[in-house]
């Protein structure tokens, strides 16, 4: 497997994907792009013999400098329990740690328990919430009106 940066070229390929990979959740929408053209220096794609099996879209807060976000990622659902996100989040890290930044930041959706179980296990913490829902802290109307979101903080040395 190797990692690299995304290319605008690599929308092409992961957008009709994304949809799949979500198990036909409609998910492609949230993913325009502008994110493969503006924030490669800090995304990554996974290839195994020159097919995509998964990605990592990231940046770092304009508004706090001391941050960078998880904006989407996705590992084909064949290749998943081989530590490619890990490795992908690995490779964030590192560019997050060289930026000097120390704060990374991630959002999902209460219903993507898989999200939730991740995140954690690869050390985020829970950052907040106005709820709990089945035990997680869960911000109401995060997103607009009835969306709940659960969000995440890690921080990196």
């Amino acid at each position: 497997m190797q990692i690299r940066h995304v290319t605008a070229d690599d929308y092409g390929v992961i957008s009709p994907l994304i949809n799949d990979w979500w198990g036909g959740r409609s998910m492609a929408d949230m993913l325009p792009k502008l994110f493969f053209i503006h924030f490669k220096d800090t995304s990554f794609v996974a290839e195994e013999n020159g097919k995509i099996i998964g990605f990592l879209i990231t940046f770092y807060s304009q508004t706090h400098k001391d941050e960078a976000y998880v904006h989407f990622v996705g590992v084909d659902p064949e290749y998943r329990q081989k530590d490619i996100a890990r490795k992908l989040y690995g490779e964030f890290f590192n560019v997050v740690k060289q930026s000097g930044r120390s704060i990374v930041r991630a959002v999902t959706s209460p219903i993507n328990k898989t999200s939730i179980d991740f995140h954690t296990k690869i050390g985020f913490d829970f950052d907040h919430g106005d709820k709990v829902m089945n035990g997680v802290p869960v911000v109401t109307n995060y997103d607009g009106k009835g969306q709940e979101r659960v969000l995440f903080i890690k921080h990196v040395k």
